[in-house]
C-alpha cells in the first residue's frame, strides 16, 4: 500500500462492519463502521469537487478531535486536495501565518474555534471558504456548514460519480498529502510536506514495532492534528480496522480534560497514545486517589512499588537471576493493588505508547510496575513520524526502542562521519517516511534533507542491544566555555519532578563559564512550607526562605546532596532567576505538546538571562530575586 486511499480501501473491502469512529452523543458512545465512513468521505469529496476543489488545492482543519476531523482530512484528499492540519490552541495571527503560508483555498472549523477563523478571513484573500463542522446561523456566500456540503456531494454524485472515483483512483503515492505545521522549540513554525507515501509507509513501518489487531480500540487523548496522533491513532489503527473513539468535547478545555477518566472507563481502551504531560497527571490522579485510602495502603503501594521496581530492572531483564524469588510478592500486589488501578483505566488497557517528548525513566518504571507500561518511542514531524519504539516484547526503560523496519539510521558527528555502536552524535535516518520538504522553503529542505538523508537535529546512540538513546536536541544542548557539550533535558525533568517547589526549570549555558537557570515556583507549595515553619507568605522573612527553599531543591543534585552524582556538576545551574510568569501556551512559551520553546523564552525573558551573568546574581538573595518571590504573594 502507497496511499492513505489505498490504505483506507483496503480496510474498507476486508473489515466493512468493523466500527472505525467512535463517538459520545447524547451521553453514549455510538460506532461508525469503515463503510459508513467511506459513504460519508466520498460525500463529502464529490461536495468539494463541486465547489471548485482542484488537484493540490490546500483545506486547512482546525476542530478538536471528532468524527469529522478524519472524514474532512479524508473527503479532502479524495478530492485531490491537501489537508492543513492546524492545532485548535493557535492564536489568530498564528493562523494566519499557517493560512497565509500554505495558500489555503478553505477551512473546515469546529464550532469553538469558528471565531479565530471569521477573525482574520478579510486578511486572506486566497480564503476562500470557512466550512463549519457544527454548522452556522445565517451563512453569509463564503460559509457553508458541512452538512450542506454532505448535501451537495450526494447531488452531485447522480451525475459525476465518475469523476469523482477517477479523481481518487489517480491520487498517486508521491502526491501531496499534508502540510503540517511544526510548533517548533527553536524556530519559527515550517510547513512540512508529508506525501500519501509517507504515511503509508510510515504505518507499515510501525507495525514491525508491534502488531495491532481488528478488535482493538483506543481513546485518541492527544490532538488529532500531532503526528504522533495522526500515523499513530487515526492511520495505523485504520490500517488493522481497529478503531478510535474521540474524546467528549466539553464547554471549556478544561472540561474536556475532565472528561478524559470518564471517557476510558467507558471505552476501555486496549491501548494508548500518551505524552509526558498526560503520564505525570495520569501518575498524580492515582496516587492521589491511594493517599485518600489512608496512611497504611499509601505505605504499602510505595513498598509495592519498590519491590517491583526491583524485579522488573530495565525492562528486557525482568526477573531475571535471583530477582525471581520476588515473583509471588509481585503476584500477590497485583491482585490487590495494581489490578484495582488498572480498572480505572477500562480494566482492558495492555499498555501506552509514549511519545512527543522523552520521559522520566521515574515514571517509566512506575507505569511497568502498576502493569500499564509505557512503551517510549521516538520521532519527529519530518519522518511522518515514527522512527523508533520500545515494544512490549522488546523493551528497555530509559531508551526510545528499537528502530522501525524499513528505515536506515546512522549516527554521526559534526563532521559527517558515521559513529559506531554507543557513540553519542546525530540521529539521521533515511526512508520511504522522510518527508518530501518544507513548504516553499528549498534553503531550509536543503539544510535538513542531504542526499536523502534526513538529519534530526537530535543528539543520541545506539547501545550494543541495538535499542535507541536520544539525548536531546542540538539546538537546545548547553555548551560550556570549552566548547564541550550537554543535553538539559533529563536534568530539567529530574529536578522539576523531584521538586515540591520547583513548577518549571530551563537551563541555559552557551559558552558561558557556568550554566544557570530559570525557574518558575510552585508558589502554593512553598507557602505551605513556609506557614507550617511559623512564617508569613509574603513578608521578608518569608521571601527570603522562598529563595532558599528553591536553592535547597537544586543544591539536592550536588555534591552531599540526596541526587548527588546524577548529572555531572558542571552542568548543574550555579545561579537561578526567580521568573514572573509560567511558560504556557498563552505567552507562546510552550508548544501544542507542552514542550518548551526555548529561543522564545530566551528572547522573552532576555533581561533576566543576561542578569545571570553578573556578579549579583551568584547570591541567592537578590534584589530581582525577592522582588518577583513578593510579586507571587500579591
Amino acid at each position: 500500500m502507497k496511499t492513505i486511499i489505498e490504505l483506507f480501501e483496503t480496510t474498507v473491502s476486508n473489515y466493512p462492519n468493523n466500527v472505525y469512529l467512535w463517538e459520545k452523543r447524547e451521553g453514549k458512545y455510538e460506532g461508525t463502521t469503515y463503510k459508513e465512513t467511506r459513504e460519508l468521505v466520498i460525500r463529502l469529496a464529490a461536495g468539494l469537487v463541486a465547489i471548485g476543489m482542484k488537484k493540490g488545492d490546500r483545506s486547512g482543519l482546525m476542530a478538536d478531535g471528532c468524527n469529522n476531523w478524519i472524514i474532512s482530512e479524508l473527503g479532502v484528499l479524495y478530492a485531490g486536495g491537501v489537508n492543513v492540519p492546524l492545532s485548535i490552541r493557535l492564536h489568530e495571527n498564528e493562523l494566519m501565518f499557517r493560512l497565509q503560508h500554505s495558500g489555503s483555498r478553505y477551512i473546515f472549523v469546529s464550532a469553538p474555534h469558528a471565531a479565530k477563523a471569521e477573525a482574520i478571513r478579510d486578511a486572506l484573500p486566497e480564503l476562500e471558504k470557512i466550512i463549519y463542522l457544527n454548522g452556522k446561523n445565517n451563512p453569509g456566500k463564503d460559509d457553508i456548514s458541512l452538512k450542506d456540503l454532505f448535501h451537495i456531494g450526494e447531488n452531485y454524485l447522480k451525475d459525476h460519480g465518475d469523476e469523482v472515483d477517477k479523481i481518487w483512483q489517480s491520487i498517486q503515492p508521491n502526491d501531496l498529502a499534508n502540510i503540517s505545521y511544526t510548533s517548533g522549540t527553536t524556530a519559527d513554525p515550517k510547513g512540512i510536506m508529508l506525501s500519501h507515501l509517507n504515511y503509508a509507509a510510515n504505518v507499515i513501518q510501525s507495525n514491525t514495532l508491534m502488531e495491532l489487531h481488528p478488535e482493538w480500540r483506543t481513546l485518541a487523548i492527544l490532538p488529532w492534528d500531532h503526528a504522533f496522533a495522526h500515523t499513530c491513532c487515526l492511520y495505523a489503527f485504520m490500517f488493522k480496522g481497529a478503531s478510535i473513539a474521540s474524546v467528549e468535547v466539553g464547554r471549556s478545555s478544561l472540561e474536556t480534560l475532565k472528561n478524559i477518566p470518564v471517557n476510558i472507563k467507558e471505552i476501555q481502551p486496549t491501548l494508548m497514545m500518551s505524552v509526558p504531560a498526560f503520564s505525570k497527571k495520569f501518575r498524580q490522579n492515582i496516587e492521589g486517589q491511594i493517599q485518600k485510602k489512608g496512611k497504611f495502603l499509601s505505605n504499602l503501594f510505595q513498598f509495592s512499588l519498590k519491590v517491583s521496581y526491583l524485579y522488573n530492572g530495565l525492562g528486557y531483564n525482568r526477573g531475571r537471576g535471583w530477582k525471581i524469588i520476588l515473583k509471588p510478592l509481585i503476584w500477590l500486589f497485583d491482585i490487590i493493588l495494581y489490578k484495582k488501578i488498572r480498572q480505572g483505566f477500562g480494566g482492558e488497557l495492555k499498555f501506552f505508547v509514549g511519545g512527543g517528548a522523552l520521559l522520566d525513566i521515574e515514571l517509566q518504571r512506575f507505569f511497568y510496575a502498576i502493569g500499564m507500561p509505557v512503551c517510549q518511542g521516538y520521532g519527529l514531524t519530518e519522518a511522518s513520524p515514527v522512527i523508533s519504539s520500545n515494544a512490549l516484547h522488546a523493551l528497555k526503560l530509559g531508551s526510545s526502542g528499537r528502530l522501525v523496519k524499513y528505515l536506515e539510521l546512522k549516527i554521526m558527528d559534526e563532521e559527517g562521519n558515521e559513529l559506531p555502536t554507543g557513540q553519542k552524535g546525530e540521529i539521521v535516518i533515511k526512508g520511504d517516511n522522510v518527508m518530501m520538504g518544507y513548504w516553499n522553503n528549498p534553503a531550509a529542505t536543503a539544510d535538513t534533507i542531504k542526499n536523502g538523508w534526513l538529519h534530526t537535529g537530535d543528539m543520541g546512540y545506539m547501545d550494543k542491544d541495538e535499542f535507541l538513546f536520544v539525548l536531546g536536541r542540538f539546538k537546545s544542548l548547553l555548551i560550556g566555555n570549552d566548547g564541550e557539550k550537554y543535553s538539559p533535558e533529563g536534568i530539567e525533568e529530574a529536578i522539576v519532578e523531584k521538586s515540591t517547589f520547583i513548577q518549571q526549570m530551563m537551563l541555559y549555558n552557551n559558552q558561558n563559564p557556568y550554566t544557570s537557570a530559570m525557574v518558575v515556583p510552585n508558589i502554593e507549595a512553598i507557602n505551605r512550607e513556609l506557614k507550617k515553619r511559623g512564617m508569613k507568605p509574603g513578608s521578608d522573612e518569608g521571601n527570603s526562605e522562598s529563595l532558599q527553599l528553591l536553592s535547597r531543591e537544586i543544591n539536592q543534585f550536588k555534591k552531599g546532596g540526596e541526587n548527588e552524582n546524577m548529572f555531572p556538576e558542571r552542568w548543574l545551574p550555579a545561579t537561578f532567576v526567580v521568573l514572573p510568569e509560567t511558560f504556557n501556551q498563552e505567552n507562546g512559551l510552550v508548544n501544542t505538546t507542552m514542550k518548551m520553546v526555548r529561543g522564545k523564552i530566551c528572547e522573552y525573558f532576555n533581561e533576566q538571562l543576561e542578569f545571570l551573568y553578573t556578579p549579583l546574581a551568584r547570591n541567592i538573595e537578590n534584589e530581582v530575586n525577592l522582588s518577583v518571590i513578593k510579586k507571587w504573594n500579591t
